[in-house]
């Protein structure tokens, strides 16, 4: 008999709950400093440059997390700071180079999969498989979890500054493109400890996805920060129940339903979603009529 409380009494299930929560609050944590810095196309660069990372990973260590996890930086670093390097010492502009090295290297990826020391499943990397989640992926999580959340708050202070003015950052003498940097990193980390769930194609959902939601919905930084937390853990945890209850792959059911969060945010958005917004236009018309037919009804007035 179906029950829908079924999915808590699995070992594996509740494995995968607890990296729902770790990863989806991470990465939604996360999303608030990467929508406020717009650095939503270089965090698509990166998650899509990990896959050659992971493919040599598996080449040479078989499919250890440690092996995994070491290519998966190692090719996200070359990335990102290649396509610097390429935009200063040329007339490309950075979002070009990194765009041309992000393509080349998933290209790059796809074809080094096949040569793998064990069978590899390249949807299992492109998508993610959050029931295959082990103990050590969870520990891995969790490391990145704490090391990702402690960092944002201990730099907390240099950060508003710089997602909102770098310039006047920079003549405080905050250092705003290490700080830069070191966001990359702390993305690439957050990315990885997301493959396990829902893979390099679609992590770039989890992580953008929360903030942005957020950001409909506050001007607040604090609670665009931990509300997105707690919006890409809900959203996990609901989207992996979902997929569980009606038998679909996990990582799209996740960032579905963050996508449908998104929706109903756009539209139902007290202060910025389309309803309101049509709200107050219609109101301030009304206002503009009333003033223009008390300025008629006074001309015409005899003295």
């Amino acid at each position: 008999m179906f029950s829908i409380f079924e999915p808590f009494f699995y070992e594996f299930m509740q494995r995968a709950l607890i990296a729902c929560v770790l990863i989806g609050f991470t990465n939604g944590f996360l999303s608030a400093f990467i929508v406020l810095r717009r650095l939503a196309l270089l965090a698509d660069a990166l998650s899509h440059s990990l896959l050659p990372g992971l493919a040599i990973g598996a080449i040479l260590f078989g499919l250890a997390p440690a092996g995994l996890f070491i290519g998966a930086v190692v090719a996200a670093g070359l990335v990102g700071f290649g396509g610097q390097l390429i935009a200063r010492s040329s007339r490309l502009k950075d979002e070009t180079a990194i765009a041309s090295l992000y393509t080349i290297a998933f290209a790059l990826g796809i074809l080094l999969i096949k040569y793998a020391r064990v069978p590899v499943d390249l949807n299992h990397f492109l998508f993610g498989n959050i029931l295959g989640l082990s103990n050590m992926d969870l520990w891995l999580s969790y490391a990145i979890s704490f090391v990702t959340i402690v960092t944002l708050l201990a730099f907390q202070r240099e950060y508003l500054l710089v997602l909102f003015d770098p310039t006047l950052a920079a003549s405080q003498g905050i250092r705003v493109a290490a700080l830069t940097y070191l966001l990359m990193g702390l993305t690439v980390l957050a990315m990885i400890s997301s493959l396990q769930a829902i893979g390099v194609v679609l992590s770039l959902g989890l992580l953008i996805i929360p903030g942005a939601t957020v950001y409909l919905l506050t001007d607040s930084f604090a609670i665009m920060a931990w509300g997105g937390g707690v919006v890409g853990a809900f959203g996990a945890v609901i989207g992996l129940l979902l997929s569980y209850w009606i038998d679909v792959p996990s990582g799209p059911s996740i960032v579905f339903v963050l996508g449908m969060a998104l929706f109903l945010a756009l539209l139902f958005g007290r202060r910025y979603g389309v309803l309101a917004r049509m709200r107050h236009h219609t109101h301030r018309h009304e206002e503009s009529l009333k003033r223009w037919g008390s300025a008629e009804g006074s001309k015409e007035k005899p003295f």
